[in-house]
């Protein structure tokens, strides 16, 4: 009889024993096989598939999900955070939030990348496509998370409305330059544009999305600078480059 009772305890560990090692092994057996990456427009699916799933374990489903839940998230460039969204144990959705960047000034042998507010937000020796650079601007010491240190912050209001501007018109350009009186110029290849200040610039993108399919491959400058909103008869000028 009292043998009995003592073998009841030991049965019963050996039996929740057994329950937690199948436990575990249905746990580790259990992986994702579907990603799907959103809000993603600087790197393809691949690429952010790559960088959080870097070895077999990370594909597991539980210890994605831990991760998650405890783990700090990678660094990524140009991605302020993402976030992992289990939609069965074997489905998952990466939603990325990135940062938000306007344009690029060359510093030091790098490109540094600022946003709307000029923070620099990124700084790296590779230029993005359809990110503009900035020159003309006057700053001293660059500092990544820091604002650009310009004398009239107020260029960065002037720049985010004129990228915005371009992409609207679908005009993707190369180069957006400042001279000494704050008045912009754009470059576009071998094309300039010269804007000039920052007034009626509505107008002045819609005039120039209407006029570069004749003047993209051309050689010469575009004359935008007097530009009126009023004035219905305004021809504006483009003078070619002289071959040498």
């Amino acid at each position: 009889m009292e043998d009995t009772v003592r073998r009841k305890p030991h049965r019963l560990w050996l039996f929740m024993t057994l329950v937690m090692l199948i436990a575990g092994v249905v746990v580790l057996s259990v992986n994702v096989r579907q990603v799907t990456v959103t809000g993603n427009s600087r790197y393809t699916q691949e690429e952010i598939v790559n960088l959080l799933f870097q070895n077999k374990l990370d594909w597991n489903s539980a210890y994605l999900f831990w991760k998650e839940k405890t783990r700090e998230h990678i660094q990524i460039p140009f991605v302020e955070d993402y976030r992992v969204d289990f939609l069965t144990p074997f489905d998952v959705e990466i939603l990325l939030h990135e940062k938000s960047v306007v344009g690029y000034v060359a510093y030091m042998g790098s490109y540094m990348y600022f946003d709307k507010d000029g923070i620099i937000v990124e700084s790296t020796d590779q230029q993005l496509e359809g990110i503009p650079c900035v020159s003309g601007l006057q700053f001293g010491q660059i500092i990544l998370h820091q604002p650009l240190p310009v004398e009239d912050t107020g260029v960065f209001e002037e720049i985010l409305n004129l990228t915005q501007l371009l992409s609207i018109r679908r005009l993707e350009v190369d180069k957006i330059q400042y001279n000494s009186k704050g008045e912009a110029s754009l470059y576009f290849g071998n094309v300039e544009v010269i804007l000039g200040d920052s007034s009626q610039m509505d107008g002045k993108i819609s005039l120039l999305a209407n006029i570069m399919p004749q003047i993209r491959d051309l050689d010469g400058t575009l004359y935008l600078d007097n530009y009126e909103e009023t004035n219905t008869d305004m021809v504006s000028t483009f003078k070619k480059n002289l071959k040498n």
